[in-house]
C-alpha cells in the first residue's frame, strides 16, 4: 500500500513538471506613443497647415505598433506583427527610418531564469545582436487592481534610467528650458530639433500584471513580477495587452536570433550616439535654412 502511494505520489510530481515545461502562452500587445507636435519640433514657413497635420498623422500612425510575445516559464519572445502596406500608400521608407530611430526590429529574447536578454536591432542599414544582462527594476507593489482582458490585474510602480538610445522618451522642453542663455525664447532664433527636445534622466514606469498568469514576464525588457505583465505606461509609451492565448495545441519555439554583430548594450548605445553626433555635424551648417535637417539628439 505503501509503495503504491509512493508511485502514485511520484507519477504526479513528474506530471505536474511535464506540465510546467510544456506550459506555454501567447500574448498581443498594442503599443502606442505619443507623436510630437511638428510645431512643437520647429517652425518651417514651408510646412502649410495641412502639411504638417498630414505628417502629424503619418508619424502617429507609425508609431502605433502590434506585437506578440509567445512565453513559457523561463523565457519569452518578443516581435512586431508586421503590417502589409497599403496598395499606393507612401512611407515605407520613412517606417524604416522611423523603426531604426526607435530601436525597432527584430527580436527581443528573454531569459527570466538566467536574467539575461537578446535583441536583434538594425541601424542605419548595419545590423547588431544585443546581448545583455536584464535590468533589475525596483517594482513598489500597489494595492490598486483593475481587470484587462477579464483578468484581475494588480498595479506596480518603477523608475528606471531612461535609455540614450530609445528616441521614444525624448520629451519636449517647457518655455524656460527653451531659452537661449542670452535669454531670447527659441522661436526667436535659430534652432534645431535637439533646442526643443530632450532625453530625460530617468522615467516613471507604471505596470499591470496578473498573478493568475504566474510568469515572470512581460513586453520589451519587462519583467520581474509575480505574475505576466499586461499593461506597461511610461507617461509617453503605453504597451496594452489585447488578446492572451495559454496552452495553444500549436507550440512555438522560444530561441534567441543569431542574426547581427554581437554587442553590448552599452556599446550599442556608444555607436548609436556617436552617429547621432555626426549627423548634427552634417546639418550643423543648415541650421535654421529652409530645409534643413531636423537633428535628433545633442549631448
Amino acid at each position: 500500500m505503501k509503495k503504491a502511494i509512493y508511485y502514485m505520489s511520484l507519477m504526479l510530481v513528474i506530471t505536474q513538471m511535464q506540465a510546467q515545461k510544456d506550459f506555454q502562452g501567447m500574448a498581443v500587445y498594442e503599443s502606442k506613443t505619443q507623436a510630437p507636435k511638428m510645431g512643437e519640433i520647429r517652425a518651417n514657413r514651408e510646412i502649410t497647415p495641412e502639411m504638417q497635420k498630414n505628417m502629424e498623422e503619418r508619424m502617429k500612425k507609425m508609431l502605433e505598433k502590434t506585437f506578440v510575445l509567445n512565453f513559457d516559464k523561463s523565457a519569452s519572445i518578443y516581435k512586431e506583427e508586421e503590417k502589409l502596406e497599403t496598395p499606393g500608400q507612401q512611407g515605407g521608407g520613412m517606417r524604416v527610418m522611423v523603426n531604426s530611430f526607435m530601436g525597432g526590429g527584430g527580436t527581443f529574447y528573454k531569459d527570466v531564469k538566467a536574467k539575461t536578454y537578446t535583441v536583434d536591432k538594425e541601424f542605419m542599414g548595419k545590423e547588431f545582436l544585443v546581448i545583455d544582462s536584464l535590468p533589475k527594476l525596483n517594482w513598489k507593489m500597489e494595492s490598486e487592481t483593475k481587470q484587462i482582458g477579464g483578468y484581475t490585474c494588480y498595479k506596480a510602480t518603477a523608475v528606471k534610467e531612461a535609455s540614450k538610445t530609445d528616441f521614444r522618451n525624448l520629451r519636449p522642453k517647457n518655455k524656460e528650458e527653451k531659452k537661449d542663455d542670452s535669454g531670447k525664447a527659441s522661436g526667436e532664433t535659430k534652432t534645431n530639433f535637439a533646442d526643443n527636445f530632450e532625453m530625460p534622466k530617468e522615467i516613471i514606469i507604471t505596470a499591470w500584471y496578473s498573478p493568475e498568469i504566474p510568469v515572470n514576464q512581460g513586453p520589451e525588457n519587462y519583467w520581474g513580477l509575480p505574475g505576466l505583465i499586461l499593461e506597461v505606461n511610461d507617461g509617453r509609451t503605453t504597451i496594452l495587452c489585447s488578446k492572451i492565448v495559454l496552452n495553444a495545441k500549436d507550440k512555438i519555439e522560444i530561441k534567441p536570433s543569431k542574426k547581427g554583430k554581437v554587442i553590448s548594450q552599452k556599446d550599442y548605445d556608444e555607436t548609436v550616439i556617436k552617429k547621432m553626433e555626426e549627423l548634427r555635424e552634417m546639418n550643423r551648417g543648415r541650421e535654421g535654412g529652409p530645409g534643413g535637417g531636423p537633428v535628433l539628439i545633442r549631448r
